[in-house]
């Protein structure tokens, strides 16, 4: 039965839910406001009064939470939380949730749609048939660049948790040998790879794929030298977290020809400024941050989210961040 005086609120809830899945489970347990966006000024107004507050992208600043003293509990709905203060949070005992895990399938898919456009260039080619290039062509078939086959390919898989692990299941299937790194030295079994050192990802590998959570330790990791061990042939692909790499020097590596390409689902800045250098680098391909995000994979966010919610009320504490 739905708890009517308990003030449930969702400050961004479209780009998870943009009209395809629903919010009952959520509305069984509170009355429950829910906003496609909040611009930052209006954060405060809309969440007040609330106990439940959940966000995506929507900023808990310690202003922003010193001003809800209703506020006993903040939902993330992504895997990411740097949006919420979790110092003050802890100071006000206000546990902070995450959904650590939802999207791994979903995205490992999206490394492999990136790759795959890579090397045999899908997108391009059939824009070409579109523009008439087939019709008119005096032989049966064309290409416009390298088709380059998968198979007995080295991948360096940078961050070797689920994400990169499952990366890694498709690589072999393909029949790729598959390099890792992970800083936790991670080696599990049931399938072929190998834990190497990132220099050798980067020297060895004909695709290197990222797969790890920011850090300072790994900002701006793929830089000019890193890229400059890389092979000329060889592809990168980001579905992890922009600033990962530095984008100028990306730009000039693919200019260059010093790689052969790029995939990315995510940018240092989101949405980005029109002057990305990437934008116009040579054969970089870009998404915009939609590994994670096919229905399945969102279905399982949001079952989540509530899960997380139904186990605040009942007094335990699933998947919190600020302990």
């Amino acid at each position: 039965m739905t708890d009517s005086s308990l003030r449930i609120v969702v400050l961004d809830g479209y780009t998870l839910n943009p009209g395809d899945l629903s919010w009952e489970g959520l509305e069984r347990l509170g009355n429950c406001t829910i906003y496609d966006r909040t611009p930052p000024e209006e954060t405060v107004s809309r969440a007040k009064g609330c106990p439940i507050v959940l966000t995506n992208k929507t900023i808990l600043s310690r202003e922003v939470i010193q001003q809800l003293p209703e506020m006993k509990y903040v939902g993330v709905t992504s895997t990411g939380y740097n949006v919420v203060d979790l110092v003050a949070t802890r100071e006000r005992n206000i546990p902070v949730t995450n959904v650590p895990t939802y999207g791994t399938n979903s995205v490992a898919q999206a490394v492999f749609a990136h790759l795959l456009n890579l090397t045999q260039r899908f997108a391009d080619h059939a824009q070409t048939v579109r523009d008439g290039r087939w019709t008119g062509c005096i032989d049966f078939c064309y290409w416009d660049h390298p088709l380059v086959e998968l198979s007995d390919l080295t991948m360096g898989i940078v961050g070797f948790g689920r994400i990169g692990q499952a990366t890694g299941h498709l690589a072999n299937a393909f029949g790729m040998r598959v390099l890792a790194y992970d800083v936790f030295k991670i080696s599990p079994p049931g399938f072929d790879h190998q834990i190497v050192d990132l220099e050798t990802i980067f020297r060895e590998s004909d695709v290197v794929s990222l797969h790890c959570p920011l850090t300072d330790d790994n900002l701006g990791m793929v830089d000019r030298d890193r890229l400059a061990l890389m092979k000329n042939s060889a592809f990168l692909i980001n579905t992890s977290r922009g600033p990962l790499v530095n984008q100028q020097d990306l730009a000039e590596a693919l200019n260059e020809g010093r790689i052969a390409g790029a995939g990315l689902d995510v940018l240092e800045v989101e949405p980005p400024p029109a002057d990305n250098p990437l934008f116009t680098a040579k054969n970089c391909y870009i998404t915009p941050h939609i590994a994670w995000a096919t229905r399945s994979s969102r279905g399982r966010l949001l079952q989540t989210v509530v899960d997380n919610v139904q186990s605040f009320l009942d007094g335990k504490t699933d998947n919190v961040v600020n302990p």
